[in-house]
């Protein structure tokens, strides 16, 4: 009888206490492991916004350096109509022909390759840009993916440039550059080239320049040979 009512007396005190409630001790371990959570969500974030800001960058970048190469499959590699030539009827040989000619002052007024060499079209650049390959001037766009203009002139893309260099190279090995008033004579085992019968390697290097830096930095890197 005795033990019946101490055992009754216990279940009511347990009824009496209900749940049992955190520590301190277990609060705050539950409130480090949720820092720990949280810092490592923002750090993953932070990250992701790096990269896709990288790759975004990335992207333009390469798209900036394809317009160029578009650009260069419609020109021949000298000009159409003074060609490329040594002169030396001034008794001193001088090289005609390479780099732009007179009046060529815009991109639409290029119309060979070896004009593009030492060109840098945008950001402070020879010329406005950057262009895609028809020449036209790349507009800035707004997050609404209107074309944003100054005065209803279109605002070039802010920040980027498209930097060209143009080289001769030796036919027999892409990676040996010659001058540009280089020819070869004719030898027992190869034919001679004339001046203007080099391939050319071009470069473009694109680069972009934000706000925030002191100078450009070189995004994308794209080289190709015309025969």
């Amino acid at each position: 009888m005795i033990h019946d009512i101490a055992g009754t007396v216990r279940a009511v005190r347990r009824r009496r206490r209900g749940p049992r409630a955190f520590t301190l001790l277990e609060t705050m371990m539950a409130l480090v492991i949720i820092g720990v959570g949280i810092l490592a969500y923002v750090d993953a974030q932070t990250s992701f916004i790096k990269t896709n800001g990288w790759s975004s960058q990335a992207g333009t970048a390469m798209l900036l350096a394809n317009e160029i190469r578009e650009m260069t499959r419609r020109l021949p590699r000298h000009d159409p109509v003074t060609g490329l030539f040594v002169d030396g009827s001034s008794g001193s040989p001088v090289l005609v022909g390479w780099g732009r000619e007179a009046g060529e002052a815009t991109a639409a007024d290029i119309d060979d390759i070896d004009d593009l060499d030492g060109i840098q079209f945008g950001n402070g650049g020879t010329l406005p840009g950057p262009i895609d390959a028809y020449g036209n001037v790349v507009p800035e766009v707004d997050i609404n993916g209107l074309v944003e203009t100054n005065s209803g002139v279109p605002v070039p893309l802010e920040g980027w440039s498209q930097r060209v260099i143009v080289e001769k190279v030796d036919p027999y090995n892409y990676s040996t550059v010659r001058a540009a008033g280089y020819s070869q004579a004719a030898t027992s085992s190869l034919p001679a080239i004339p001046v203007n019968g080099f391939p050319l390697r071009v470069t473009v290097v694109v680069e972009y320049q934000s706000v925030n830096d002191a100078s450009p930095q070189e995004i994308a890197r794209v080289t190709w040979v015309r025969p």
